[in-house]
């Protein structure tokens, strides 16, 4: 489900089709993202999941697959 939605988000800020991206995908030579656009998306993270994620931790972000685990290890924190 978090992979679902994260793809929503990605295609929106970068304007690319949510087919494309894959948990193998990175932000920044896949989809050609700069920081700005990563920083789009971590916002758009944020909201769309109601977490929030450190700066430290978002500048450590290249692939959607680690996007996703920081996204379950964020939801999973704010539940305990």
């Amino acid at each position: 489900m978090e992979f679902a939605k994260l793809k929503q988000v990605i295609a929106e800020v970068l304007n690319v089709d949510p087919e494309e991206i894959t948990m193998e995908t990175t932000f920044m030579e896949d989809l050609g993202a700069d920081s700005l656009d990563v920083f789009q998306i971590i916002m758009g993270i944020e909201e769309e999941f109601d977490i929030e994620i450190p700066a430290q931790k978002a500048e450590h972000i290249a692939t959607v697959e680690e996007a996703v685990d920081l996204i379950k290890s964020s939801i999973a924190a704010s539940e305990e």
